[in-house]
């Protein structure tokens, strides 16, 4: 209440006193009334003031700029912070995968089509409805067990390696082999495919580029390691050829040569676990099996080592984001894990107990969201790791995969479920 309106107050209290109208700053008893007439015609209330604050007011103070940011970056990352899930969202049977280390078994093609070898048949699951196929029934056909499979980048065909040496390719949709390419003496554990050059590594060492065009389709072998080739991977230009093996090297293989770009022998164990970098095409991930447990980052242009990560399990593959800066690795003994690392800091985003045996393949879905991963303990789950947001729908593929959540995220197996029938009344291995 301000200071006018205090003596109002007290001339209302003291009305009949007018000896006291002498020191209130009114000049009379008339003037006192003219105001409160007028006051009254305007509706204003001696009685209060005409402009009050409910609180104080706001200080002039502000923090520093520099701290004030450091508070909108940490409110806005626990913002967009999403989280990971640990169950597998959908679990399959696969009985009589083959629990070897060195051979690939497992890959998801640009069709959203997931192929399986299981003892020496193919399975094909298809991701959008479900439907299981088999890749020639007769078994006879490929000839010896399956070691390793490879899709094309259009998902049309599928390159398929055996234990006889022999590197076939097969037309899925017609279930028809279109041509197999001799050369190598013993198994082929490794494809790899580069437009319509397929690139296959063998147990002794040896890899062989073939041109699938033509009839004398092997137009280069590369000698660069003195054990079984049980990685390979092409960038995605189609210039390099990353190359692992049971002898612990790493080999970069330019398209043009037939010696090695580079050669490093950091790892201590054999290097099956390759990926090359989407969105920083020259960088290179290699991972190192039982006695190394180790993630090495290389930059293939400078021929430099980048990062190290020490995982403490048997790498046995590594797969980029490609929404998120961030790598997924799988694991044998003795953790049988997942872990999900942020890149470059290689902070450990995840870990997941993903099976009860190890994790020896894995495969990343078309549209990145979802990885496959099959273990000895003869199961093949699928895991939603990198689920979009909305905020970058705009730069992420329109997706075309659609898994169905299993009810149950035990690994107990649905009676009713598609594949499981499919390999109790096909394959009949149990």
């Amino acid at each position: 209440m301000d200071f006018s309106s205090s003596q109002l107050n007290l001339i209302r209290k003291d009305i009949k006193d007018n000896s006291k109208y002498k020191n209130t700053g009114l000049a009379n008893y008339k003037d006192f009334l003219y105001q409160e007439n007028l006051a009254q015609a305007l509706s204003i209330n001696f009685d209060q003031r005409i402009l009050t604050f409910n609180a104080e007011p706001p200080s002039n103070e502000r923090p520093p700029l520099r701290s004030s940011w450091k508070e909108s970056l940490k409110s806005v990352s626990s913002i967009v912070k999403r989280k990971i899930p640990t169950h597998a969202e959908r679990i399959l049977d696969a009985p009589g995968i083959g629990d070897d280390y060195y051979t690939n078994l497992l890959d998801w093609s640009s069709r959203n089509i997931v192929a399986i070898a299981l003892d020496s048949k193919i399975y094909l699951w298809n991701a959008n409805n479900g439907d299981v196929n088999v890749v020639c029934e007769d078994t006879s056909k490929i000839g010896g067990n399956v070691c390793s499979i490879s899709w094309t980048q259009d998902g049309k065909y599928l390159g398929v390696g055996t234990s006889e040496g022999d590197t076939q390719i097969w037309d899925v949709e017609q279930d028809r082999k279109l041509r197999s390419m001799y050369g190598h003496i013993t198994r082929v554990g490794v494809l790899s495919w580069n437009k319509y050059i397929l690139s296959s590594g063998c147990r002794d060492g040896s890899i062989h580029q073939h041109d699938v065009r033509i009839e004398n389709h092997r137009t280069q072998t590369l000698l660069g390691h003195c054990a079984e080739v049980c990685g390979l991977s092409w960038k995605n230009d189609g210039q390099l050829l990353a190359s692992g093996g049971n002898d612990n090297l790493v080999n970069i293989w330019d398209i043009r040569s037939s010696l090695p770009k580079m050669t490093k022998t950091n790892h201590c164990a054999a290097v099956k676990a390759l990926a090359w970098c989407p969105w920083q095409s020259n960088i290179l991930a290699t991972g190192g099996g039982t006695q190394d447990k180790t993630i090495h980052f290389w930059n293939t242009t400078t021929e430099s080592k980048i990062n190290s990560i020490f995982t403490g399990s048997q790498v046995t593959s590594l797969i980029w984001s490609l929404d998120y800066k961030e790598i997924l690795s799988s694991h044998g003994f003795p953790d049988n894990n997942i872990t999900i690392w942020k890149y470059p800091t290689l902070d450990r985003i995840i870990n997941i107990q993903a099976h009860e045996d190890r994790v020896l393949f894995s495969a990343i879905s078309p549209d990145g969201q979802s990885v496959a991963t099959a273990a000895g303990d003869e199961t093949l789950k699928f895991w939603k790791i990198w689920k979009k947001n909305k905020d970058n729908r705009d730069s992420a593929s329109s997706s075309r995969n659609h898994l169905n959540k299993e009810n149950d995220n035990s690994s107990k197996i649905s009676e009713n479920d598609v594949l499981m029938s499919t390999f109790l009344n096909k394959n009949k291995i149990r």
